[in-house]
């Protein structure tokens, strides 16, 4: 058997601050999971979605250490629908308080991309093809 990607992991401080978060990019995240110390759903795709809170990860890993906000902690990319999506879903979670960390620029690779950081300093990508044809990710032909 091969390994297969089946879920993505956030370790959260804050796991109702990390929830409103991803809700406003859209998931899908159960009323009420806030009170829980791990949530998950399942994306589109059938790929999932894990928070778990820093108490919880050091249960079972008590050397555990957060990496500093702004590391390379995770990331993550969410494809917008086009480059206008791209620069209103910035302009919303910045307004919300969200830390802009790259604000939306034309990428070379033919890409309209922006950064803004999760509660926990995670690095989310936010980008759609600048032009019809453009390719969905960095690096993709």
């Amino acid at each position: 058997m091969t390994p297969r990607l089946d879920a993505i992991s956030v370790t959260t401080a804050d796991l109702a601050a990390s929830l409103a978060f991803y809700r406003r990019l859209g998931l899908d995240i159960p009323a009420g999971a806030e009170s829980a110390p791990h949530v998950e759903v399942t994306l589109p795709g059938g790929q999932r979605l894990l928070w778990d809170t820093e108490d919880v990860v050091r249960s079972f890993d008590p050397g555990w250490t957060p990496a500093a906000k702004g590391g390379e902690r995770l990331g993550l990319a969410f494809l917008c629908d086009g480059p206008a999506e791209v620069d209103s879903v910035y302009a919303e979670l910045t307004a919300a308080g969200h830390e802009g960390h790259l604000e939306p620029w034309d990428a070379v690779w033919g890409q309209r991309y922006a950064v803004v950081l999760d509660p926990d300093g995670c690095a989310v990508s936010l980008f759609a093809p600048s032009a019809p044809g453009a390719p969905d990710a960095p690096g993709a032909s």
